[in-house]
């Protein structure tokens, strides 16, 4: 009887699975796992479809609940098998199906800081690939004070679960753009009057040495290659963090939290400044 249900249940799972893909791809409706991005998806508004919750009782489950069933929400208790099957280690015990997150278009990405009337900071992702490292990135953005971030569609990671997780929430919070591609984007942020600087491991100027208090685009490579060499060349400057252990890189969530907190760093002095 276990059996048979369990094997019904895996069709649901590869039939949702089907159904619920992301926006980028057209499709109408995600998931997302995991106590902090459920939750920063409820409080942003996103549109929640439906939440699980695990049967295990314990006293982050019974919070959640309280805040799902106030907002009236609907609420679906299911068992440790079907979280375990369907997402990995790490997924707390809650998952929600939300609507498709909304993109923003790059002009509207732009404009951000000039309604804010703040000094413009924006990320710029070239082919990063593992959304761990996307999803750190975009916590890294929201905590440092960024203005918005820009992927490519093709050949980069995507906001799938596994980067919401990873983001802790943060990715609720970050306007994103998604372009063809990244050197369109960039000529518009130069056209904006930005600095683009891509970060590159030992090239370029030291990071610690530049004045950052001006409008930039941060511009961040994939896992082991870096920067595609037409990308660099279209960047103003390139950037590097200064080390002094015996292995001279950083993952790219790493070196973008160092990079972006040194812009700061910097911006937050000349603001107390004046």
């Amino acid at each position: 009887m276990e059996k048979m249900k369990r094997k019904s249940y895996s069709e649901s799972q590869r039939h949702e699975k089907r159904e619920g893909r992301s926006n980028r791809s057209g499709y109408k409706e995600e998931w997302i796992y995991g106590i902090n991005p459920v939750l920063e998806a409820i409080k942003a508004g996103r549109g929640i479809k439906t939440v699980y919750l695990s049967l295990t009782r314990n006293e982050k489950a019974q919070e959640i609940e309280k805040e799902v069933l106030s907002r009236g929400l609907k609420l679906q208790k299911a068992d440790n098998f079907f979280f375990d099957s369907k997402f990995p280690k790490g997924h707390q015990g809650i998952a929600a199906i939300v609507s498709p997150r909304t993109y923003t278009d790059i002009e509207e990405l732009l404009d951000i800081p000039v309604k804010k009337g703040e000094t413009p900071l924006f990320i710029v992702i070239d082919c990063l690939e593992d959304p761990r490292n996307f999803g750190a990135i975009l916590r890294v953005a929201d905590a440092g004070g960024v203005h918005g971030v820009v992927i490519q569609a093709y050949r980069s990671v995507g906001l799938g679960p596994e980067t919401v997780k990873a983001s802790a929430g943060a990715s609720e919070h970050i306007p994103i753009s998604i372009v063809p591609n990244i050197k369109h984007a960039i000529k518009a942020m130069k056209e904006a009057g930005l600095t683009i600087i891509g970060a590159e491991a030992d090239m370029g100027n030291n990071i610690w040495d530049m004045d950052l208090n001006v409008p930039l685009a941060l511009v961040m490579g994939s896992e082991g290659k870096g920067l595609r060499k037409t990308v660099k060349e279209d960047c103003d400057m390139l950037v590097s963090i200064q080390m002094k252990g015996r292995v001279n890189s950083l993952n790219a969530s790493v070196a973008s939290g160092v990079i972006i907190f040194e812009i700061m760093r910097q911006r937050k002095g000349n603001a107390a400044i004046f």
